[in-house]
């Protein structure tokens, strides 16, 4: 069953926040070295050839790796330990893999490609039901169950209001007219949004309204490459999009990954709080940000 960003608890205390993941604690316990073998007794015959040295193994010491790139509009991060198995190389072809799923979502879900399964859903409004990915389509029944459950305080047809505020590349502070407003208000209701669990379809029943997967699509992102790693072999790293975390395992000298939550009116760029977070995901977005 999909759940939104692994269904992580927003925090309304920390509602104005991102954080950065915190490198507490990153000394690495070295393993004990193993104990020299025991004494050999010297060969009793003239003749006899002398034993071989024989030499402890040297101890594994997990290597910190990290990487990051640019995808569905925001920061990438990776960091893991390495294992025995998997070497620093390695770690960064599973991150470079993990990229790459992230991506293919990108792809299915975003509205910033007119090709996308959700512009292609945005387009047919009031048309006709479009059928999707059961991907895309699973994203879409988690968003309606979480609109449903917090009686549409999440609801992804907020995209119906694109235009009216100008966040990214066509960033303008003035907020619109509360006539602009009331125009387009009415196109925003999840439960226009109309799903065919057969058919894996879509269909928004009136012109005009438009769903947008930002507010879950990243999370369910961050889930998948987290896989992609976890298939991989790496037992200790997180994945980071944007204000979306994910982490597993304790890191080598057996604390937690720390997510820092900045200060969003420090002038120090300081953190206020501080969050052991293993094995779960943790999620804030800041106002400063964008």
């Amino acid at each position: 069953m999909l759940r939104p960003m692994r269904a992580p608890q927003k925090l309304p205390t920390i509602a104005f926040a991102a954080f950065l993941v915190a490198g507490c604690h990153d000394s690495i316990s070295e393993a004990g070295a193993t104990s020299p073998p025991a004494a050999i007794e010297p060969a009793t015959s003239a003749t006899a050839a002398p034993p071989a040295s024989i030499e402890a193994p040297t101890p594994f010491t997990p290597e910190r790796v990290y990487s990051e790139a640019k995808a569905m509009g925001t920061h990438l991060a990776f960091t893991a330990f390495t294992t025995q198995s998997i070497n620093a190389a390695k770690a960064q072809s599973t991150f470079n893999a993990a990229v790459a799923e992230i991506v293919r979502i990108e792809q299915l879900m975003t509205t910033w490609r007119a090709d996308s399964e959700v512009s292609r859903i945005n387009a047919a409004a009031g048309a006709k039901a479009v059928e999707v990915s059961e991907e895309t389509y699973g994203v879409i029944a988690a968003a309606l169950h979480t609109s449903q459950i917090s009686d549409g305080a999440f609801d992804i047809t907020f995209e119906s209001l694109h235009g009216l505020w100008k966040f990214d590349e066509d960033l303008d502070p003035h907020p619109p007219s509360e006539a602009a407003v009331k125009r387009v208000l009415p196109l925003l209701d999840y439960r226009r949004v109309k799903l065919d669990e057969a058919k894996h379809s879509v269909f928004l029943e009136k012109a005009g309204v438009k769903i947008g997967l930002g507010g879950i699509a990243k999370g369910y992102a961050v889930d998948r490459a987290a896989k992609v790693l976890l298939e991989a072999g790496l037992t200790t790293f997180y994945v980071q999009a944007g204000g979306d975390l994910y982490t597993h395992g304790k890191k080598p000298d057996g604390t937690d990954w720390v997510a820092g939550i900045r200060d969003p009116r420090g002038e120090d760029k300081g953190y206020f709080a501080m969050l052991d977070v293993t094995d779960h995901a943790f999620s804030t977005a800041g106002d400063y940000e964008r």
